[in-house]
């Protein structure tokens, strides 16, 4: 544990000493940095590989955390219209029954209208019956029976004013208990019509409660993607800064992936795929540079640790110290050259050193472009970089 601690100081001191040209940062860096630090970060008074490293890392762990969050508010958001979806089904059958019963309600109150005018009608029939036969029966017994030609003419006189009466009143109970039930159906339609609109009415409620939950929920959605694709912005910012570091080395023209013709020994498996496709056998993404140079210390008969989840470039040198590697700024045939600024630093392969100092070397995805390239670096940019010589 002391031995990592010691590294990293030295590191940190050579950097101090010799990396003047990390004072030099552009404008774009600068602002890159400026809008960074708006959201949060500590200022910091130059670019320094731990820095690019904890605003990337915080940004990644920030958008993972809103992408969980849209995720669970995209769930919620399918129950809420679920949920809407369902209540406006039962408001349209509701709404159904509503008017099947408006239009019984009608009609039963048409036949009520109907009936009471034929119960206007008979009543006024009986009325004037009841006028003829009060009349009538002003008129003795005698008396009718002395204008009557005969006892039978006498008897069907009686028995046809009866008749009548009986008829009529008979009419009018009709009428009245047709009218009584009508009255007793309309009202028990106007209840279940109460009752009803009462049941839409709360469903429509639960309806507008659930479309406001849904509104929020999208207005949250919107607003959590607006920041991940704020901080994704930064992010492509931070790699574009990366990529002006790893230039410093110089090799940026050119370049291609499985490129045999010029070394490049990386397996086609790999270097065919999409960058950052699948990973390697030591846990690394394809077409970058800790797995090329992985793949050449292993290529060469050396032990390549797993450093799968710890594989950034500006970690290899702290992770070779850790497992005893030895590690310094001497650079030797075979060795893997790790550049520390930046957002991930940056991995290289020494295919040769030669004896003033100056080292060929080869490398992936310097530009972040997933490609191959091999050129050689002057000793006064090895000195100017703080390149880091991890012997395997």
């Amino acid at each position: 544990m002391f031995k990592v601690k010691l590294g990293k100081q030295k590191m940190k001191n050579a950097t101090k000493q010799k990396n003047s040209s990390l004072k030099k940062v552009s404008a774009v860096t600068t602002l890159a940095i400026a809008t960074v630090l708006a959201v949060g970060f500590a200022v910091v008074p130059r670019v320094t590989a731990d820095t690019y490293d904890e605003q990337i890392k915080a940004l990644q762990q920030e958008n993972s955390t809103k992408l969980d969050a849209v995720s669970q508010l995209q769930s919620q958001a399918s129950s809420y219209q679920d949920a809407i979806n369902k209540l406006q089904g039962q408001i349209n059958e509701l709404q159904g029954q509503i008017n099947a019963n408006v239009a019984k309600q009608t009609e039963i109150q048409n036949s009520i209208t109907a009936n009471q005018a034929e119960l206007d009608k008979q009543r006024g029939i009986l009325g004037e019956n009841i006028r003829v036969m009060y009349v009538e029966g002003q008129i003795t017994t005698i008396e009718m029976l002395a204008t009557s030609k005969n006892l039978s003419e006498f008897v069907d006189k009686e028995e046809y004013r009866n008749t009548v009466k009986n008829k009529i009143q008979a009419t009018l109970q009709r009428i009245n208990d047709l009218q009584n039930q009508l009255k007793e159906q309309k009202a028990q339609v106007d209840k279940l019509l109460i009752d009803q609109k009462n049941q839409q009415a709360d469903l429509d409620k639960s309806r507008s409660q659930q479309a406001s939950m849904l509104a929020y929920n999208t207005a949250q959605q919107n607003d959590f993607n607006s920041q991940i694709n704020a901080n994704q912005g930064k992010i492509t910012n931070l790699r574009h800064q990366q990529a002006i570091e790893n230039a410093k080395l110089g090799g940026v023209a050119g370049g291609r992936a499985c490129d045999s013709g010029n070394g490049d020994t990386y397996p086609a498996k790999w270097c065919t795929a999409p960058l950052d496709s699948m990973l390697d056998n030591w846990g690394m993404y394809n077409r970058e540079c800790v797995s090329y140079t992985a793949w050449k210390v292993y290529e060469s008969g050396r032990y390549m640790p797993y450093w799968g989840g710890v594989g950034n470039a500006n970690q290899w040198d702290d992770n070779a110290r850790a497992a005893g590697i030895p590690v310094d700024t001497t650079p030797r045939d075979g060795d893997v050259a790790i550049k520390n600024s930046g957002t991930y630093g940056h991995a290289l392969y020494v295919e040769h050193a030669y004896g003033d100092g100056s080292i060929l070397v080869s490398d992936y995805n310097q530009q972040y472009d997933g490609v191959y390239r091999r050129y050689t670096i002057s000793r006064a940019k090895v000195v100017d970089n703080n390149l880091q010589f991890i012997h395997f």
